[in-house]
């Protein structure tokens, strides 16, 4: 196996995990947080699809599908077109409502776009360094293992909120 078909495999489970997360729920259910500080599930599948995109358009050198598709202004939330959800406080958190078929669209959009990129990749490809803030400097294949990682925390926490749900 190519280490190209074993990342397209990840973000594959990653997208078959949001949609378990999310379909058949209602918008209200997606916006409710557990307690007054936590997350919701609607915020976790938007900001774990919000890093891949920026992550994934800045190292394949591209747009994000988030600007470039119009999901931006689909969602119509009240942060700037690069907000990720990174620092985000509660209140920001709770300002995130939208319909299941939008969060799972443009998770879908971004989904189709990452696989496109990391199937074109080659091994040699996964050292080339994308950010050097880091000591040691992040490459290519350390942030794709970095965002696959991201996104499986954060569609737990999601499961976890589904399921919660489920015993009310």
């Amino acid at each position: 196996m190519r280490s190209a078909d074993l990342l397209a495999d990840a973000f594959g489970r990653v997208r078959e995990a949001v949609h378990e997360a999310v379909e058949g729920l209602t918008t209200d259910d997606l916006a409710v947080r557990l307690d007054s500080g936590a997350n919701s599930l609607a915020w976790l599948v938007w900001h774990l699809t919000r890093v891949q995109d920026d992550h994934i358009a800045d190292a394949a050198r591209t747009e994000q599908t988030w600007t470039t598709d119009g999901w931006y202004e689909r969602f119509g939330l009240p942060f700037s077109p690069a907000a990720t959800g990174y620092g985000h406080r509660s209140r920001d958190v709770a300002r995130v409502r939208a319909a299941g078929d939008l969060l799972l669209g443009y998770h879908d959009a971004v989904y189709e776009r990452t696989v496109d990129y990391v199937r074109g990749l080659r091994n040699a490809d996964l050292d080339r360094v994308v950010d050097e803030a880091w000591t040691p400097p992040v490459t290519l294949g350390v942030r794709l293992v970095s965002v696959i990682e991201d996104d499986m925390q954060h569609v737990g926490q999601a499961a976890f909120i589904r399921g919660a749900l489920g015993r009310r």
